[in-house]
């Protein structure tokens, strides 16, 4: 998807990602050296660290493409996924929601947030696009 998105559009991609068991920074290799390419390392349950990512690449579109889903390790540690499946999604949608807020509304029209819940497990949790 960022490949895609920084080969066709002149959007500029800001991947995040906490890096757990199923992270796989290989599979940005192809846009490492990219210009409209960034990565930040950040809990999709760090609310602070959203905020602070939203306000430094003022996105106009959000993707969440990942959720924790081995089978076998959610029932070894559900909790982890709760708190990644359930309380990660509030807390994109929650600093999402505290970029938007102060936006002009012609801005705010335009702001998009679409979730994708992968099966099995993506390589990102997040990606911020913006013009």
């Amino acid at each position: 998807m960022v490949k895609n998105i920084t080969n066709a559009t002149t959007d500029s991609v800001v991947v995040i990602d906490k890096l757990t068991y199923a992270g796989n920074l290989e599979s940005l290799a192809p846009v490492t050296n990219n210009a409209r390419y960034a990565f930040e390392q950040v809990d999709i349950c760090d609310c602070m660290a959203l905020d602070r990512v939203f306000a430094d690449y003022q996105p106009d579109k959000g993707m969440h493409l990942a959720a924790e889903s081995y089978v076998d390790r959610s029932i070894d540690g559900p909790a982890a996924f709760i708190e990644t499946n359930v309380l990660g999604i509030y807390t994109m949608l929650e600093a999402a929601r505290h970029y938007w807020q102060p936006m002009i509304a012609k801005k705010k029209l335009g702001l998009r947030f679409q979730h994708i819940l992968t099966e099995p497990i993506a390589p990102i949790n997040m990606a911020l696009i913006t013009p």
